[in-house]
């Protein structure tokens, strides 16, 4: 009888990835300095497509970027795994020029590593071939993990700005509720941050300000607290971060351009695709989000 009950509870059990409780010790100001000190040991270098790369130009990155987000999206991976992948996909072109042709394959091995190091359940090298219509295949995958490791000198902790938006939002005086939807805003201004090459100069504490800044001022949360109007809270987390308040709110204002600027292109984008005729519909991929091999 026992027996069966037991059966019957793991037949109940519903399979959810499994997580580690937050760690509130964690979240104290002797931590939040030591990442601040370790997140210039990870910054790529600003100007490696003119100093590096014969091939590669912003566009291109703004291309597989675009692409690797996409992918994280669809596998529903970690909120961390696409901007930890556009920094290792950074700091490696910042030292290796790369022809063109090999771009996907470079943002294919980011993804592979970074999912590798917050994963619970990493994508796999065969996945990830999919995702490029099979133009790579997983030995090739396998080849570049080793020289993007050897590369990166296999230092792969790289601080980024998703490790100080707990710490931001852990000094707010804001509802846990509000906390959530905050956090999500944020996260997703980190994302869009990594797609765009104005950003890589930024520090990631500073990316991460700037979106938690600009999160505030989209939710209308000023109201709530003075603390949280605008002037108030760029002086407050320009301190936290030992940063000048104009930098930090020049940073918050490029966060809010490059979102208004997304909106747009996500609403022409919808508006163009509604006018498709049903024979052009027909010819859509029905392979996972639209897979393609990306042709620079």
């Amino acid at each position: 009888k026992c027996r069966d009950m037991e059966h019957q509870l793991l037949c109940c059990e519903v399979e959810t990835i499994r997580r580690a409780y937050q760690d509130v010790n964690l979240l104290n100001d002797r931590v939040l300095q030591t990442m601040l000190k370790a997140e210039e040991n990870y910054l790529p270098s600003a100007n490696y497509f003119k100093c590096v790369q014969k091939e590669i130009v912003p566009y291109m990155r703004k291309i597989v970027a675009t692409w690797m987000l996409e992918v994280c999206e669809e596998q529903k991976c970690e909120e961390e795994v696409f901007p930890l992948a556009m920094n290792y996909l950074d700091r490696f072109l910042s030292v290796e020029p790369t022809k063109k042709t090999r771009l996907q394959l470079l943002g294919a091995t980011c993804m592979f590593l970074a999912s590798k190091m917050k994963e619970t359940i990493p994508l796999t090298a065969e996945k990830l071939c999919i995702y490029t219509d099979n133009s790579i295949r997983p030995s090739e995958l396998l080849q570049m993990e080793l020289l993007v490791l050897n590369k990166l000198k296999w230092d792969l902790a790289s601080v980024t700005p998703h490790d100080f938006i707990e710490h931001f939002l852990s000094k707010l005086p804001i509802h846990m509720d509000t906390k959530q939807i905050l956090r999500k805003h944020a996260q997703t201004f980190v994302a869009l941050c990594a797609t765009d090459v104005k950003f890589i100069a930024n520090p990631p504490s500073m990316v991460a300000a700037g979106s938690v800044a600009a999160a505030v001022q989209g939710l209308h949360l000023k109201s709530l607290d003075m603390m949280l109007s605008s002037q108030n809270l760029t002086d407050f987390l320009s301190q936290v971060i030992k940063s000048d308040p104009d930098c930090l709110r020049a940073c918050q204002e490029q966060i809010e351009m490059l979102l208004e600027t997304s909106l747009r292109q996500a609403q022409q984008h919808s508006i163009s695709s509604e006018t498709k005729t049903v024979e052009e519909e027909v010819d859509l991929s029905c392979t996972p989000t639209d897979v393609r091999d990306v042709n620079i």
